[in-house]
Formats: structure tokens, sequence, C-alpha cells
């Protein structure tokens, strides 16, 4: 059984976060305390350790320190945000929390709207992301947006058979709060239920849902593996996470200090993009030696799935007036 972060995980971090805050004033180091809702494993929780801490404390030459608390230890990705905003937290990892504010950022979730992995790497490493960067800023002038990395391309998993798109009919997903997941569950005929991903396994394993949807990188990292059996490889979100800061703090750093994180924090995507990447196959491998039955989607099957989710696909252009022009923008790349 996975064992999840609970209030004892919170107060002991919050402990040893008083307790580094109090050296580090002594000392007379900045802190930048980085909150990621995934485990250390996953792409990102690697790169936020080796480049991103590696980089700022090496680059700062100590001046600025950084803790990392990863899977969840400071809350979900609602905490982590909010965090952000009210100056609590530095740092955070995050999805999409703030996408009922900010519109825009939906397209995070678009379904179906790369190529493939390395054309979704090169949007969110080009000067859209700096576009983007800029219009969230403006929307939140309390943060800053440094980066876009991956979080994984969506599949969906289930104890229940999940083998073709008719599987889907009468079961029950968990899928993040956020309208498109949520669409694309019900679409297909399935029932949608929103629950915080530190509460996931145990709704899996108890049954109060039958699967969910999440890159096969998230079911190894979060265990998900141990009470799923079939993973339908739909691809059909290549989603990801961002990495943004606390204004407040940002604005006191130095120039230097800020030019250092600012790059460290792109560096950071870069590197998680590429090691995603990279990982794909091996995590299909790893999943089918621990006995799940992995099937691929096919072009036939993604474009049945395209169809059953076009009355979502098209109420989202009909609404999101700034869509078109940005997913033209994304195709020409």
């Amino acid at each position: 059984m996975k064992i999840l972060s609970g209030k004892v995980m919170a107060i002991a971090a919050a402990a040893a976060t008083l307790l580094l805050s109090s050296c580090n004033e002594k000392s007379g180091a900045i802190t930048i305390k980085v909150g990621d809702n995934w485990g250390a494993t996953h792409p990102m929780g690697r790169a936020i350790q080796e480049v991103f801490k590696t980089e700022v404390e090496k680059n700062t030459d100590g001046a600025v320190k950084v803790d990392v608390y990863s899977d969840g230890t400071l809350g979900n990705e609602a905490d982590l945000w909010n965090g952000v905003r009210n100056g609590t937290i530095e740092v955070a990892i995050v999805g999409t929390p703030f996408n009922q504010e900010w519109s825009v950022s939906m397209i995070s979730d678009w379904p179906f709207l790369y190529k493939d992995l390395n054309h979704a790497k090169k949007v969110w490493t080009s000067s859209i992301a700096d576009d983007l960067n800029a219009q969230f800023h403006k929307k939140f002038p309390e943060a800053y947006m440094l980066a876009w990395g991956p979080n994984s391309a969506r599949t969906f998993t289930s104890n229940k058979k999940l083998t073709s798109v008719a599987d889907f009919v009468g079961q029950k997903f968990r899928m993040p709060s956020n309208p498109i997941h949520v669409g694309i569950a019900e679409n297909l005929g399935a029932s949608a239920q929103v629950i915080p991903l530190g509460d996931l396994f145990s709704a899996l394993e108890t049954g109060v849902v039958d699967g969910q949807d999440n890159g096969m990188v998230t079911v190894l990292s979060q265990s998900f593996d141990q009470v799923q059996k079939y993973i339908y490889e739909t691809n059909h979100i290549i989603a990801t996470l961002e990495i943004i800061v606390s204004a407040p703090f940002y604005d006191k750093l130095t120039p230097d200090q800020q030019k250092v994180v600012s790059a460290a924090a792109k560096a950071t995507t870069a590197k998680a993009w590429d090691a995603y990447i990279a990982s794909v196959d091996v995590d299909r491998k790893t999943l089918k030696s621990k006995g799940l039955t992995v099937t691929p989607c096919t072009a036939a099957d993604q474009e049945v799935i395209k169809q059953k989710i076009k009355p979502l696909t098209d109420k989202l252009l009909a609404e999101q007036t700034w869509a078109p022009a940005l997913i033209e923008k994304i195709n020409q790349l």
C-alpha cells in the first residue's frame, strides 16, 4: 500500500521550514521553498533537484538556498498556488489551478493539440511561452510564471476492462478539477469525479472510482500500478507543469539573482522535457512487467475519440475567443 502524505508530514515540513528559516536568517542566506505536488521520480521533480537547486545555489555562490518539498508535502496544487499568491511559498510547480481565473491557461490541457511530444517541447520552450508568461503576470501581479515543463501525455487507467473506446461507457473516472478533463470523460460515456491527486490512490484502492487519467510516469510515481489493471494509451492531452514564483519575493532579489533564478527555471524545464520524452518507452515496459495490460490507441481510435469529444472542443472554441489564434501559432511551429 502506498503511504500518502498527511498531517504528520505537513507538520514536520512546517517545523523543518521554521528551523531552516532560523538558520538562514543567522547565516544571511535567502531561502527558496519549492512546493511540488509530484513525486521526486517525476522528470520535473528530478530536474528541480538536479538543475534548479544546483544552478541557483551554485550561481549565487550560496547566497540563495533552495529547499524542495515534493509529493504534496506543502499541500495540493490549489494550496501551492495560494501559497505563492500570499507569499508563504516562494516557488511552486503546478498545473493550471488558476484556469478558471485565467482561461488562456486552458491551452495547457487542450486535447490533441500537438504533433507529438517533441512538438510540445518546442512550443513550451519558444516565444509562445514567453508571451503567456507576460500575460500571466499581468493577470496575477502577485506572481510570475518562469517556465513550462512536462506533466505527461495523459493516458486512461482502470480496474475494469479498458482496451477500446467502447469500454469507457459506464465507468467512473477521477478527473482533475478542469472542465476539459471532465468534458472528455463525459463525452466518452463515462462519469467524472473530481478528487485531489493526494487522495487518488485511496479512491482507486477502495473503488470510489474505477480509473483515472494521467501519464504513465505519474502512474508509476504515484504507485497507481498497484491499484489499476488496464492502461489505454490515448495521449489525449500532453499536459504541462509550470514553475511560478511569488512576485514580492522575486522582486526583492538582486537583478543578478533574478537572472540566475529565471535561467535555472528554463534549464530545469528543458531538462525535464528531454527526460520525460526519453522515459515513455521505459515506463511502458515497466508497467507491462508489473502485469498491467497496456493497449496502444491507434490512429483510428484517436479519430473516434476526437469525434466523440467534438461537442467539447466546439464549445471551447466558441467560448474561448483567444483560442483559434493561439492554436494557429502552435500549429505553425
